[in-house]
């Protein structure tokens, strides 16, 4: 079966691909507004670098020597670099991650660009020119930096708001899942039953819907009911008189007639075993009677005509007399049915049967189409009325019924549930 779609799993997908487009959409937009600011931030630690290096030049300026002067005292890791050039354009010093050459060959005031990698601030210092500078690189990795901590919160809030719809959505859907579980133990039939209230808005259309729509089979049921009663009823009367008139007719008749008024009464009897077992499936209702009943002594009970029944006196099961008897009546009519003469009845576990008679019997491969009729409920066009009313029986019992393959006859097993 495939699986159908879940809502709270639709929403989910939804709002978790709306976070990361927010989260890129909102980077790039904060990206572009701190740009700017970025940039005007480092240019004035730029400046202010130059600002105070040049008064530590001045309390102690460098040697005027051929050779510049490297300082590295800086940290390693400085993100900035400096260089002090004089009038004539030679470089006087510089630090430890300064290039070797000056940066600018003609004195450049103010900020600038060197060499395409290099932004530079230069500043009078005298006669010569102090230069304060950052490597493009790093300005851009600030502005990634910025980047990549703008888009790491706005995912992050991002996912911290698809963790809270999801816990929101579990909490709105149980209602949901809750009225589910309790449709599974509803049973319309049941004239009592009554579904549990609607605890949303959204439940409510599907409460009364399915409200009336269990009431709609209630009265259908209630008219099924008294229709097969009524009809079983009004059938009986004809058909007890119809077996005595042809019970006088078969002793007054001539000896050539008597095996056709022999059949007659035969199909008289078998339609009227069926027309009771319909009053007693239809008037025992829905509410099992469970009680211990002798199983030897309920077939005592029934019209044989003529089979034979191998069954333990002590063979008891929990079960509604009724729909029980119900069921061994149409059982025994198809035993009947198909030249059984013999019957076998025996305890197959707690509250089974199992019954195997001598008659013709089925081929395997019609037995395992039986079954899988039996299993799917599929009962017009499969079987016959005998298997049919006993599988019902057996499932208003909770449990069910099972063919035997093996074995001579036909053979089923009867369970009764537990």
């Amino acid at each position: 079966m495939t699986a159908l779609p879940s809502i709270q799993g639709r929403l989910s997908r939804f709002v978790l691909g709306l976070t990361l487009l927010w989260a890129l959409a909102g980077a790039g937009l904060v990206w572009l507004a701190v740009r700017a600011e970025v940039d005007e931030l480092m240019d004035e630690t730029l400046q202010d670098a130059a600002d105070a290096l040049a008064q530590a030049l001045q309390v102690a300026p460098p040697p005027d020597s051929g050779a510049p002067v490297v300082v590295s005292g800086a940290a390693p890791d400085s993100h900035f670099s400096w260089q002090l050039v004089g009038p004539d354009g030679r470089l006087r010093a510089r630090s430890a991650r300064a290039p070797a050459q000056p940066f600018h060959a003609v004195a450049q005031h103010g900020f600038a660009t060197a060499a395409d990698r290099w932004q530079t601030y230069g500043q009078p210092l005298g006669a010569a020119t102090l230069y304060v500078a950052q490597t493009t690189l790093e300005r851009r990795e600030a502005l990634a930096a910025v980047g990549l901590a703008s888009a790491g919160t706005a995912l992050g809030v991002g996912l911290l708001a698809l963790a809270l719809l999801r816990a929101r959505l579990r909490r709105e859907l149980q209602p949901l899942h809750d009225f589910s579980t309790a449709l599974r133990g509803h049973d319309p039939l049941t004239p009592a039953a009554t579904l549990p209230a609607a605890t949303r808005a959204e439940i409510a259309p599907m409460h009364d819907a399915l409200a009336e729509l269990g009431q709609r089979l209630q009265r259908r049921l209630a008219n099924e009911r008294a229709f097969t009663a009524h009809a079983a009823h009004a059938l009986r009367t004809p058909l007890a008189g119809l077996d005595a008139q042809l019970a006088v007719a078969l002793r007054e008749a001539p000896a050539p007639l008597h095996p056709r008024l022999a059949r007659m009464r035969q199909a008289a009897g078998r339609l009227s075993r069926v027309v009771t077992a319909l009053l007693t499936l239809f008037r025992s209702g829905v509410d099992l009677q469970r009680q211990p009943v002798d199983v030897a002594g309920l077939l005592e009970r029934l019209p044989l005509d003529g089979l034979h029944i191998d069954a333990p006196a002590t063979t008891t099961v929990q079960a509604d007399a009724d729909l029980l008897a119900a069921a061994l009546i149409n059982l025994v009519d198809n035993s009947l049915r198909h030249g059984a003469r013999r019957l076998q009845v025996a305890p197959a576990g707690p509250n089974r049967l199992q019954l195997r008679d001598d008659g013709s019997g089925c081929t395997p491969e019609r037995v395992a189409a039986l079954q899988a009729a039996l299993q799917a409920e599929q009962y017009d066009g499969h079987m016959g009325l005998g298997l049919m009313l006993a599988d019902i029986v057996a499932r208003a019992h909770g449990g069910s019924l099972r063919l035997l393959a093996d074995g001579p006859g036909f053979g089923i097993e009867l369970d009764l549930g537990p």
